[in-house]
C-alpha cells in the first residue's frame, strides 16, 4: 500500500487528472460491497481530517520557529483561519493507530474533539467511523492510502491537491449514485459556463439551493485565475438537505474558502434564511420541475413579482426568487430544464412574457445532452440581470443591450467521456462566454455577430412573434453549409443529373421486382 501511495503522490506534480483518478480507483477498490452513498461519507470525511490536520501542522511549525508559546494558542490558528486539532484529532496519531481494531472509534472521537474546539464545524463532521458494519481494516487501508496525499507537500500547495481530490471524488461518487448524485453534485464543466459568463470578480455570490458547494468553489477559482483577491468575494447559501449540507461545510473548509452556508429543513421558498440580503451574482442549479415545493401556501409571496407561480411546477419560483433577491446592479445565471423556455402551462408563459417585457432576461443557452448525473432531461441556461442599462450600471461604458436578448445554441457541443455521459470542453467553454461577452461589449472580448447555427441577438419585437418562447434554435437558425467552391448553377445541374440517373435505375428495379413477383403467380 504504501508503494502505491508514493507513486500516487508522484503523479500529483505532472499529471493531476491521472493522480486523482487512480487514487479514486485505489479507495474505490477497499469499498468492498458497501454503497457508493455510504461510503462517500466515509472517505470524504478522511480526507477533510487529514486537510485540516496538514494545514494545523503546518500553521504550528511556523508558530513554533518563532515563538514555542504561540504555537499552543488556539486564537493564533483562528485569527489565520486555521481550524484548532487537538492532539488526539491528528492525522499522525490516526495514521499510527490504523492498524487496530479500535480505529473506528478513534475517527469518531477525532471528529467530535474538532467539532468541540471550531464552532464552525459544530454538526458537520461524520461520526459513525465505529459502527460495527463498517470494516476496520478497509478504514485502516483508506488511513494509509489517505495518508499519501499531498505527502511533503506545504501549505496552499497542500491545501489545493487535497481540494482538488475532494472536488474529483465528489464526481465519482455523483456518478456512481447516479440520480441520487445529481442532488448534491453540479457538473463541473456546467459550473464553469456560468462562472466565465457571470465574472464574479468582487460582491456577494448566493447559491439559495447550493448542494455541495461546487459554484462556490469555481468562483473562487475564477478570482484567483484572474489575479483578484479571495477576500473580494462573500459567499452565501442555503441547502434543505442536511447531509448534503454537511458535505458543503467540508468542501468550502478544504479549499479555505470562508462561507456563510445556512441550514434548514424548509428549504429557500418556506424559509428563506437570508431574505433581508441581496447579492452580486447568483448562480444555481435548482431541482428540475419539482412539483412538491409547497407552492400553496406562498400565493401572496412579495417575490412573485412576475406572476405567481404553479403549485405543479417550481421553476419559476426558482427564477423568481433569484431575481428577487439580485442587487440592484446583479447578474444570475439558472440551470433549468428545457421545458421552461416554452412551457406555458397554469400561467407559466404568462410569467415568462412579464419577465421578458421588465428586460430581466440577458441571454438564453441551449446545452447538449448527457451532462448531468442525475438526469437525461435536456437542460437550458437562464442568465438574468437587473439592470440591463450600461449607463446606470457596474458595466458602465458595455453597449446598450436593453430590449435584447443573447441566444446561444450549444447543443452540438460537449465530448464523450463515458458510454453516458457528455462534457463541454475548456475550448467550447470559452467559446460561449467569450460570445457573451462581446455581446456586452466588453472590453478585450472582440466585436459581436450573429453566427447562424449557434448565437442571435434577438429584439423583443422578435421574441413576441415567437410567443416569447425562448428556445435558442427558434431564433439562431441552421448553421451555414461550407462553401466548397463548385458553383450553383453547376451544382444543380450535376445532382438534377444524378437524381435522374437515380430514378431511372429506380423504374428498372420496380419493373424486374413486378416481372419476378408475376412468375411466381403473384402479378397484379
Amino acid at each position: 500500500m504504501a508503494r502505491t501511495t508514493k507513486r500516487t503522490v508522484k503523479a500529483a506534480s505532472g499529471s493531476p487528472l491521472g493522480f486523482e483518478a487512480e487514487l479514486f480507483k485505489a479507495a474505490d477498490k477497499l469499498r468492498g460491497n458497501m454503497e457508493p452513498s455510504d461510503y462517500k461519507h466515509v472517505v470524504l470525511g478522511l480526507i477533510f481530517l487529514k486537510y485540516i490536520s496538514d494545514t494545523f501542522e503546518a500553521k504550528r511549525e511556523a508558530l513554533l520557529a518563532e515563538d514555542a508559546q504561540a504555537a499552543e494558542d488556539k486564537d493564533e490558528y483562528l485569527a489565520d483561519n486555521v481550524f484548532w486539532v487537538p492532539k488526539e484529532a491528528r492525522w499522525s496519531h490516526l495514521q499510527a493507530h490504523a492498524k487496530q481494531p479500535t480505529i473506528g472509534t478513534l475517527i469518531d472521537d477525532a471528529m467530535r474533539a474538532i467539532e468541540k474546539d471550531n464552532e464552525s464545524l459544530k454538526g458537520v463532521l461524520p461520526k459513525d467511523y465505529a459502527r460495527p458494519a463498517l470494516n476496520k481494516v478497509m478504514l485502516g487501508e483508506l488511513i494509509d492510502l489517505i495518508s499519501g496525499i499531498a505527502l511533503n507537500e506545504a501549505g496552499d500547495q497542500s491545501r489545493d491537491i487535497l481540494g482538488r481530490v475532494y472536488e474529483y471524488f465528489l464526481g465519482q461518487f455523483a456518478g456512481a449514485e447516479g440520480k441520487r448524485g445529481g442532488e448534491f453534485y453540479t457538473p463541473r464543466s456546467v459550473v464553469r459556463v456560468l462562472v466565465e459568463m457571470l465574472e464574479p470578480y468582487r460582491g456577494r455570490v448566493y447559491d439559495p439551493c447550493c448542494g455541495s458547494g461546487g459554484m462556490f468553489v469555481q468562483s473562487e477559482k475564477f478570482v484567483q485565475e484572474h489575479g483578484g483577491r479571495i477576500g473580494d468575494i462573500a459567499i452565501y447559501g442555503q441547502e434543505s438537505n442536511y447531509t448534503t449540507w454537511r458535505l458543503c461545510k467540508m468542501n468550502l473548509a478544504v479549499r479555505g474558502i470562508d462561507a456563510d452556508i445556512r441550514w434548514n429543513n424548509e428549504g429557500s421558498f418556506h424559509k428563506d434564511e437570508l431574505r433581508d440580503l441581496r447579492f452580486d451574482y447568483i448562480l444555481a442549479n435548482p431541482p428540475f420541475n419539482v412539483s412538491d415545493w409547497g407552492g400553496e401556501r406562498l400565493r401572496e409571496d412579495v417575490r412573485w413579482q412576475f406572476g405567481v407561480p404553479p403549485v405543479g411546477n417550481a421553476n419559476y419560483a426558482w427564477l423568481q426568487h433569484i431575481y428577487w433577491h439580485l442587487a440592484p446592479k446583479g447578474t444570475a445565471g439558472v440551470v433549468l430544464a428545457n421545458g421552461s423556455m416554452s412551457s406555458n402551462q397554469s400561467g407559466e408563459g404568462e410569467i415568462r412574457r412579464a419577465m421578458l417585457e421588465a428586460d430581466a432576461v440577458d441571454c438564453m443557452v441551449a446545452l447538449p445532452g448527457q451532462l448531468f448525473y442525475s438526469t437525461q432531461i435536456p437542460a437550458c441556461l437562464w442568465f438574468l440581470a437587473r439592470n440591463k442599462n450600461p449607463a446606470n450600471g457596474k458595466t458602465g461604458g458595455l453597449r446598450d443591450r436593453r430590449g435584447q436578448v443573447l441566444f446561444i445554441d450549444a447543443r452540438k457541443m460537449g465530448v464523450l467521456v463515458d458510454r453516458t455521459r457528455r462534457e463541454l470542453t475548456d475550448e467550447e467553454i470559452q467559446k460561449i462566454a467569450r460570445t457573451y461577452h462581446a455581446w456586452r461589449g466588453e472590453p478585450g472580448a472582440g466585436d459581436y455577430a450573429d453566427v447562424a447555427g449557434f448565437c442571435k441577438s434577438a429584439t423583443l419585437d422578435e421574441i413576441r412573434k415567437h410567443g416569447y418562447v425562448l428556445t435558442p434554435g427558434r431564433y439562431v437558425g441552421a448553421a451555414e453549409q461550407q462553401d466548397d467552391g463548385e458553383p450553383f448553377e453547376e451544382k444543380m445541374a450535376r445532382l438534377s443529373a444524378q437524381w435522374r440517373t437515380q430514378r431511372a435505375e429506380a423504374a428498372k428495379l420496380d419493373a424486374a421486382i413486378e416481372a419476378n413477383l408475376k412468375e411466381l403467380g403473384y402479378g397484379g
